[in-house]
């Protein structure tokens, strides 16, 4: 953690001439991430953008919040961000990414449970979204990494919880991806699966109980709550072989259909494990405040 603060903004320029496209749209990322409010691509010895630059320019915008170009020649183009750290939280920004992650993952599941691939595509279309908020809290908490006066304005007593956070934040966009894993076997699949009922109940009844653990757990960290951890640690327990039974149940299928039914359980299986990962985290930041288990002196 510091123990300065640099007060000068600095505004980096990318330079064009030396990346292509796709390497201009990852500078102005790292860039955004980092805390900058200009960032300029731009190219020197009297050359003009191409227009694949400038595309990923704009194409960038449209992925970052708060981002907008505010002057373009031929030469060079300044982007500024206007998100102020002061209008969100971390903690409201970990639920609000959870969130959306348990949609995707809701509207995979039904689309995977009723064959319909436009409730699949609703899912994908929604990841875009979750990757604006993950990026927007790693700005926030570098941000208030480099500048610890800036913790209270996103919601922290201090900086000890960043790092805890970051990890946090990676775990829930996982699970994200997880959800568009899902959603990517419905959209593509020429046929959907043909299995029992029963089968697809079962998926369904794992999948709400994934819900409840990750929520709990993202609550566990907001909170700061020892007992809720306690308490993922128990409905992990129960849904933990849930993945192996449901495959040693399946019915016969062709290797098609039974490596799609387990591509499913697995990305599922794998958010259950990021949520514990969550929890774990949570406890470590509830036991480092004096409670009713731990006395600090």
């Amino acid at each position: 953690r510091p123990e300065w603060v640099q007060q000068e903004e600095s505004e980096p320029g990318i330079h064009a001439c030396e990346h292509e496209a796709d390497a201009i749209e990852r500078g102005m990322l790292a860039q955004y991430v980092l805390g900058r409010r200009v960032i300029q691509v731009e190219v020197e010895d009297g050359g003009t953008l191409d227009s694949g630059v400038i595309n990923a320019v704009y194409n960038a915008e449209t992925q970052l919040m708060g981002l907008g170009v505010i002057e373009e020649t031929p030469e060079d183009i300044s982007i500024r961000c206007s998100v102020d750290p002061e209008d969100f939280t971390l903690d409201n920004l970990l639920e609000r990414l959870e969130n959306t992650g348990s949609t995707m993952r809701g509207e995979a599941v039904k689309a995977l449970a009723h064959g319909n691939p436009d409730l699949a595509q609703r899912a994908l279309n929604r990841e875009r979204q979750a990757n604006k908020i993950f990026v927007l809290l790693l700005r926030l908490i570098f941000t208030a990494y480099q500048n610890p006066n800036l913790c209270r304005a996103v919601g922290l007593d201090s900086s000890f919880p960043l790092i805890g956070y970051r990890s946090v934040a990676k775990n829930l966009e996982l699970t994200a991806d997880n959800a568009e894993d899902i959603a990517e076997i419905v959209a593509s699949a020429d046929e959907m699966p043909d299995v029992e009922s029963s089968t697809i109940r079962r998926i369904r009844e794992f999948t709400e109980q994934i819900d409840e653990l990750t929520a709990m757990a993202v609550r566990s960290v907001v909170e700061r709550d020892y007992d809720l951890t306690i308490r993922c640690r128990h409905l992990f327990g129960e849904i933990s072989d849930r993945e192996q039974e449901i495959l040693n149940d399946l019915e016969e299928l062709p290797n098609e259909d039974l490596l799609q039914i387990r591509e499913v359980l697995v990305s599922l299986q794998h958010t259950a494990e990021y949520a514990m990962r969550n929890a774990e985290i949570a406890a470590n930041l509830a036991l480092n405040e004096e409670s009713e288990h731990v006395q600090i002196e």
